[in-house]
């Protein structure tokens, strides 16, 4: 009862912290039976990193005993202490801690590491956890639930949403495989008429001068389709910009299917890339991704300086689609409510389900899904198709202009725009005969689905050192 009644008083401190917009985490310090400090967190409001409730605490027991050492105190906190307050407590030499809730992530008392469990420190504090757990724990999640609710209000305040359009709720994405990234949303681009496009904007901390892979994916996938791909990139201290075209993934999804036209999805890119100053560009692109990606470069070809190009192709209007492709679009003709999360499935047998399930999210009903019925049919087929001539014109820069460096990877095993259509594009852009050629036999259509091979042979590929790509 005694270590219940000292937690109920780190609570009170608690509930200060969530109240003033801090992660309600409250500590109080005890000596001889009587609190003599108490303490909340407040890194926000302090703007101090130290801050932590326990810190807090610390400082003022210490001040209250004008002694920094605590050897006949404990102290009391609703959240397991990190690896900073955990080494405070052990400096303040105090005879015992006791924590609420378990912190998975950052605990140094036993989740992650225990430095209390260090029998080579010179002082050893005696430990308890999971006193008042429950409620500890659930002042946390009332705490994050809220914010995260807040956030989505912001965003939707921020970025209202047009009446012939809908938005896909946030509560499809939570908890994704192996998709933990940032959202970020941009809808004041000219092209996106107020639409809100969704994008992944990556780079650790402490990178320098990097190329930037700009990741586009095609239909019916959104930018989960590059996650197996990313972590690559990035632990190589490269950019990572991945949107989701309008339409799909976590972006806006107009209602008509006549609002997605090639004209629109490509002026759309072509202003993303002009807003955020992409630089040392190396385009990624699969599927749709390379239909309209392919067509980018010539607009501004300094900010490319690489092509990682998988199974893909520029229809430029002027020859037969592949059979492969003709028969997948009239298998969406005649099937206009297929099983996108089957699709994955059928060819991707390595996925888990909950990875098949990933790529269904954004459509949870046939409102939501105009784009997959639209963009079959918007592959140029005809000389005056919309997009035709802007993809011949991108053959012309690709066969004659481009001087960056070409990596191909390519899914044998796809029966919709495998091996002979993209030894065709190959032909087609100068210098990919030098550059490698990845074969993969075990990759159907969704190449990037096998893409941790790819990424790394890319990361190696584009090295400056390795192949001369020289940054501006």
């Amino acid at each position: 009862m005694r270590d219940v009644t000292f937690m109920q008083f780190a609570l009170v401190q608690a509930r200060e912290a969530a109240a003033a917009g801090e992660v309600p985490v409250g500590a109080v310090v005890v000596r001889r039976g009587q609190v003599i400090a108490t303490g909340r967190n407040a890194p926000i409001d302090g703007h101090d990193p130290t801050a932590h409730a326990e810190i807090v605490a610390l400082r003022a027991a210490a001040q209250a005993l004008d002694n920094y050492r605590l050897d006949e105190c404990e102290l009391f906190v609703t959240l397991e202490p990190c690896a900073m307050c955990s080494g405070a407590m052990l400096q303040a030499r105090l005879k015992r801690v006791v924590f609420g809730a378990l912190d998975p992530k950052t605990g140094a008392a036993g989740s992650v590491i225990n430095l209390f469990a260090q029998e080579q420190l010179n002082h050893q504090t005696q430990l308890q956890g999971g006193v008042l757990a429950a409620e500890s724990g659930a002042l946390l999640q009332d705490f994050f639930r809220q914010r995260r609710a807040d956030q989505r209000e912001t965003s939707r305040l921020s970025h209202p949403l047009r009446d012939d359009a809908l938005r896909t709720l946030d509560a499809a994405f939570e908890g994704l495989a192996g998709y933990p990234w940032q959202p970020r949303y941009i809808s004041d681009l000219p092209a996106l008429a107020g639409l809100r496009m969704h994008y992944l904007d990556e780079l650790e901390e402490g990178s320098g001068q990097c190329l930037t892979y700009l990741c586009l994916h095609g239909c019916p996938t959104w930018s989960y389709l590059y996650r197996k791909m990313i972590p690559a990139f990035l632990q190589a201290g490269h950019r990572v910009v991945a949107p989701d075209l309008i339409g799909f993934g976590k972006s806006d999804k107009p209602k008509k299917d006549s609002v997605h036209t090639f004209s629109t999805h490509r002026q759309m890119l072509l202003e993303l890339v002009e807003k955020l100053d992409l630089q040392n560009i190396v385009l990624v692109v699969q599927d749709w991704g390379g239909l309209l990606g392919l067509t980018l470069p010539m607009a501004a070809p300094q900010r490319y300086k690489g092509l990682l190009v998988m199974n893909t192709l520029l229809a430029c209007g002027d020859a037969p689609l592949p059979p492969g492709f003709l028969a997948w679009r009239e298998m969406c003709a005649k099937n206009p409510e297929f099983d996108v999360a089957r699709l994955l499935a059928r060819g991707n047998p390595q996925m888990s389900d909950e990875e098949c399930a990933a790529y269904s999210a954004p459509f949870p009903d046939k409102g939501h899904r105009a784009a997959l019925r639209a963009f079959p049919r918007r592959v140029p087929e005809f000389r005056d198709s919309d997009g035709a001539a802007v993809s011949r014109q991108a053959r012309e820069f690709w066969q004659r202009q481009w001087t960056g460096q070409t990596l191909m990877a390519v899914g044998t095993a796809d029966s919709v725009l495998g091996l002979p259509v993209m030894q065709a594009l190959r032909d087609c852009i100068r210098g990919a005969e030098i550059g490698p050629l990845m074969l993969l036999p075990q990759a159907g259509h969704f190449v990037p689905e096998h893409g941790a091979a790819i990424a790394a042979e890319a990361v190696h590929f584009f090295s400056i050192k390795g192949h001369g790509v020289r940054l501006t």
